[in-house]
C-alpha cells in the first residue's frame, strides 16, 4: 500500500464524515461512517488490483460496505441508511457524470454516449450491490427467526 492509496483511504474517510455532518450524525455513529468511508475505499483499491472490471468492482465494494452498515445499524441500534449513505460517497461516481457531461456540453456524442452507459453502469452497480446485501440479511434474518420458532415450538 503506497502513501498516495493510504492518503486517499483517509480523505475517503474524511468525506463520509462530511456527508455524515450534513445528515446530522453524531457520536459514536460519526465513528463508524468513517471506519465505512475508509473500508469502501480500502476494499476499491484491493479489489480494482484484481478485478480490471470497474462495475464488479463497484458491485461488490457496495455489496460489503452494505454488509458492514447493516451490521453497525444493528451494534448501535440505528436505521442501515444512517450509515448506508455516507459510507459509499466515496463510491459515488461524481468523475464519470461530469465528463459524461463535458461530452454533452461539447456535443461529442460518441464520447457522451460511452460515458453516459459507464455512469448507468457505476450506479446500478451501486444500487445492486445494496439490494444484493439488503437481501442477504434478510434472508439470514428470516431463517434464524425460523429456528427460533421451531425451538419454541418444541419446548
Amino acid at each position: 500500500m503506497t502513501l498516495s492509496e493510504l492518503f486517499q483511504i483517509l480523505v475517503a474517510s474524511v468525506g463520509s464524515i462530511g456527508f455524515a455532518i450534513l445528515f446530522n450524525i453524531r457520536g459514536r455513529r460519526l465513528v463508524s461512517v468513517a471506519v465505512g468511508g475508509a473500508l469502501c475505499w480500502l476494499l476499491f483499491l484491493l479489489l480494482n488490483r484484481g478485478i480490471k472490471n470497474e462495475t464488479v468492482c463497484f458491485f461488490l465494494v457496495a455489496m460489503l460496505v452494505s454488509l458492514y452498515d447493516e451490521l453497525m445499524a444493528r451494534v448501535l441500534k440505528s436505521p442501515t441508511t444512517v450509515f448506508l449513505l455516507p459510507s459509499l460517497v466515496p463510491l459515488v461516481p461524481g468523475a464519470s457524470l461530469y465528463y459524461t457531461m463535458v461530452g454533452a456540453v461539447s456535443k461529442n456524442q460518441a464520447d457522451f454516449f460511452a460515458r453516459a452507459v459507464n455512469t448507468v453502469e457505476l450506479a446500478g452497480a451501486l444500487a445492486i450491490g445494496i439490494i444484493a446485501s439488503t437481501v442477504i440479511v434478510r434472508v439470514i434474518n428470516s431463517v434464524i427467526h425460523f429456528v427460533r420458532e421451531r425451538r419454541a415450538k418444541k419446548a
